[in-house]
């Protein structure tokens, strides 16, 4: 991932913003300091963005039982081929619990799935 580097590349594009927003000179000491807030404004950002991008990337994907296609359900926990096709013949589906009431699976399988699957009509 090459998020790290953004932290440099907005550091030095950020100076100058700094040191051409007033009309008096300023010390050394004043544009080190507002330069050190700057990046630690941006490193708490960058933080935030990452910790995002984590979250978004582990957040489990819902699959709709009656639109899934046969990769999309065996993308679920346990699915095998023959179940997602067992589930295809099945279709349609009132709500996801009828993946038990059915017998197309176990209650301990569904389980496993259960907030993964939703069904639309």
């Amino acid at each position: 991932m090459r998020l790290p580097v953004i932290v440099p590349v907005l550091v030095l594009f950020s100076i100058p913003l700094f040191t051409a927003c007033t009309s008096r000179e300023r010390s050394p000491e004043e544009i080190r300091q507002q330069t050190a807030n700057a990046t630690a404004k941006i490193k708490q950002d960058t933080v935030a963005v990452a910790q995002g991008i984590k979250e978004g990337i582990s957040k489990e994907h819902v699959v709709d039982l009656n639109k899934a296609s046969q990769s999309e359900l065996q993308s679920l926990p346990g699915i095998s081929a023959a179940q997602a096709n067992k589930i295809i013949a099945a279709r349609p589906f009132d709500n996801a619990d009828q993946l038990v009431t059915r017998r197309l699976m176990t209650q301990a399988e569904y389980d496993q799935i259960s907030k993964r699957v939703t069904v639309t009509k």
